[in-house]
């Protein structure tokens, strides 16, 4: 799976070459919703990324650590500019917590959470019904949500995060401590 996601391999190569030239990946996350493992995720903008360490620079804040990786809040100009993949390994129908979006809510910039429900009053919502196999590429920025799966099925997802900015003074993507393919 790895070399799939890299700038030659079948998914990061579409990336590079259509949405964002000089692309990679710079985090995964996997989703497994199961019948004893299930929760909803209420509407919210992704606002982290995920660093290698820590190193104090004006504008990125505040420091996070999620499932032991230490992530912070950029600028939210490098938000703006990354895409997220989601790799959907399940049939994600109606009643199997599908992803929901606010469309066009990612190009009203940073937006405050108590601004967030009347974005998504003016947007309108969209629901994202994926096959197993499917591929939903999104500007991370768009504000989103999925909720509890009302369904006994399993809910498998890979979500990647993808950059093409370079980290200032010295703060490096997680991923680039990881040996992703070249």
């Amino acid at each position: 799976m790895s070399h799939a996601l890299s700038k030659d391999g079948t998914i990061g190569s579409i990336i590079v070459s259509d949405y964002l030239p000089s692309g990679r990946p710079v985090r995964a996350i996997a989703f497994d919703k199961t019948p004893s493992s299930n929760w909803a995720l209420g509407w919210h903008q992704d606002r982290t990324i995920w660093v290698e360490k820590r190193n104090e620079i004006f504008g990125f804040g505040p420091w996070t650590q999620k499932q032991g990786l230490l992530h912070v809040e950029p600028p939210f100009e490098i938000i703006e500019r990354m895409l997220t993949v989601r790799i959907h390994l399940d049939d994600v129908g109606i009643d199997n917590a599908p992803l929901l979006i606010a469309p066009g809510s990612h190009k009203r910039g940073l937006i405050a959470e108590n601004a967030v429900q009347k974005t998504i009053d003016e947007c309108g919502t969209f629901v994202c019904e994926a096959n197993a196999g499917d591929v939903w590429i999104y500007s991370t920025p768009i504000i989103h949500a999925s909720q509890k799966s009302s369904d006994h099925a399993r809910r498998r997802v890979l979500q990647v995060d993808y950059s093409n900015v370079e980290l200032p003074s010295g703060l490096r993507w997680g991923a680039e401590a990881c040996e992703w393919p070249k």
